[in-house]
């Protein structure tokens, strides 16, 4: 199982409560650019409309400028393919429940090009200095150890 593209905001603006596998609807030319890192999760999220989930947000680079379409948009909606009860669970999460849902990480499962998705609720920013502060003392632990 290789990761693709990873989102590092996620753990810090974000408190995971659960997290899902899903397929994602690319084209041939977009399967390349994924494999070769070429794409960005940064700020994108997933939206349930009319009993199917999409990621919005996100962007996927052209592989080659020279062989992709001309209509081509990189930040276009993609299709995400859950079951029936994980996308009822994600659709009650995100309108009743007021959650957020995001994607953590794009990799390959087989020949498969899988999504992480965390269902989520955001930090207030007490708690990201709380997780600044964990993470320095942690850092500083490990350095005097290493050193003895």
């Amino acid at each position: 199982m290789t990761t693709y593209v990873h989102n590092r905001r996620a753990h810090f603006d974000y408190e995971v409560i659960e997290t899902l596998e899903a397929g994602i609807v690319l084209q041939g030319h977009e399967v390349k650019s994924v494999r070769h890192g070429r794409a960005k999760l940064d700020g994108s999220y997933v939206v349930v409309r009319g009993g199917e989930a999409y990621l919005v947000g996100s962007s996927i680079a052209p592989y080659q400028m020279a062989n992709t379409p001309k209509s081509y948009d990189p930040t276009q909606p993609r299709k995400l393919l859950f079951s029936k009860k994980e996308l009822v669970r994600l659709g009650r999460a995100t309108d009743q429940e007021r959650l957020t849902a995001l994607p953590i990480s794009l990799y390959s499962k087989g020949r498969k090009i899988k999504v992480q998705v965390a269902i989520a609720r955001g930090k207030k920013k007490a708690d990201k200095r709380d997780s600044i502060k964990a993470r320095d003392v942690k850092r500083d632990i490990d350095r005097t150890l290493k050193s003895q």
